[in-house]
């Protein structure tokens, strides 16, 4: 049997009509008319009957509508298995936030390539509500963001965890020696800010906006490094990933403030369109990332058990 005679068959089914399926297909409508009598006579079964001026399914063609649709989406399984080795040899483009893609992603980038080594990986970088965009518009094949948790209708997103953000200053600063801080306490502080649309940005100006909290003439850098070394030299505060400072106060280079908002929260997520079909590799990659996610909440919770 020719599977085309069942896309055929779903056509008129859902149009009520031979006339309109023979449009929609862009066959003759004598064309339709045969395949349905083709289909009737492999099942040996009246697929549809006359209901005024259209027509409907019997019960018999109800019953082969549910198959068909199950059919047809298995071939197309099938289709798209046999296919993968040839998109086994394509790219993977990634969009991504700068602290993620500098301080989260890099073991599993390592690991992936290793596994897919076929695979050439692009990470383009961005800010939130852009990298969506691209999702959405097919520039992307997922992203991987930092944002407060949403959603949207036309994408997955998957929830990786929390990434924890803290507000930075030089060691010497006025603020480093105190043991808690409201937001009224940076009141006059120079702020050292990402770009305009970063997602914790919009958060900390609207916390320190809704507390009447005034601040010096900000600085703005599309740079994490930039950010970071203009704090070391005491030019200002910011607020930033914690994973992206790690080192620095580690090295006693940079200090953490005694600073938190229930409104300044972030999560890592990923970001993918929900009609699109995504290959064994990419998949692969999901389940690394939320492989990755299960393990470090693990820790986490332990650590603070102990």
């Amino acid at each position: 049997m020719d599977t085309r005679y069942l896309q055929t068959f779903r056509e008129v089914a859902k149009w009520h009509s031979f006339t309109r399926a023979a449009e929609v297909l862009g066959y003759a409508q004598s064309s339709v008319t045969t395949q349905i009598q083709n289909l009737e006579q492999e099942f040996g079964a009246t697929l549809f009957e006359r209901w005024g001026r259209k027509i409907r399914l019997t019960s018999a063609g109800e019953v082969l509508l549910e198959y068909s649709g199950q059919l047809l989406a298995l071939l197309d399984e099938a289709k798209a298995q046999l296919s993968e080795e040839a998109q086994l040899a394509g790219t993977l483009t990634i969009g991504t936030v700068e602290s993620l893609a500098a301080f989260y992603l890099p073991p599993y980038l390592q690991k992936f390539r290793r596994e897919h080594p076929q695979i050439r990986v692009l990470l383009n970088p961005g800010i939130c509500h852009e990298l969506r965009q691209g999702v959405k518009e097919g520039s992307y094949d997922f992203a991987v963001v930092l944002d407060w948790l949403q959603s949207h209708p036309d994408l997955e997103s998957v929830n990786l965890g929390e990434e924890k953000l803290v507000v930075i200053a030089a060691p010497d600063h006025p603020l480093a020696s105190r043991k808690q801080l409201e937001a009224a306490d940076f009141n006059g502080e120079q702020w050292i800010f990402p770009e305009a649309g970063c997602s914790y940005r919009t958060m900390i100006e609207a916390v320190l906006r809704d507390s009447g909290t005034s601040k010096e003439p900000s600085l703005e850098f599309g740079s994490l490094e930039a950010i970071k070394q203009c704090v070391t030299y005491g030019l200002g505060i910011a607020l930033v990933p914690m994973i992206a400072v790690a080192d620095e106060v580690q090295k006693g280079t940079i200090s953490v403030l005694n600073f938190m908002h229930p409104d300044i929260r972030v999560f890592r997520q990923l970001v993918y369109h929900k009609k699109k079909w995504t290959p064994r590799a990419m998949r692969h990659f999901f389940d690394l990332l939320t492989e990755g996610m299960t393990a470090a909440d693990s820790i986490n919770g332990k650590n603070k058990a102990e």
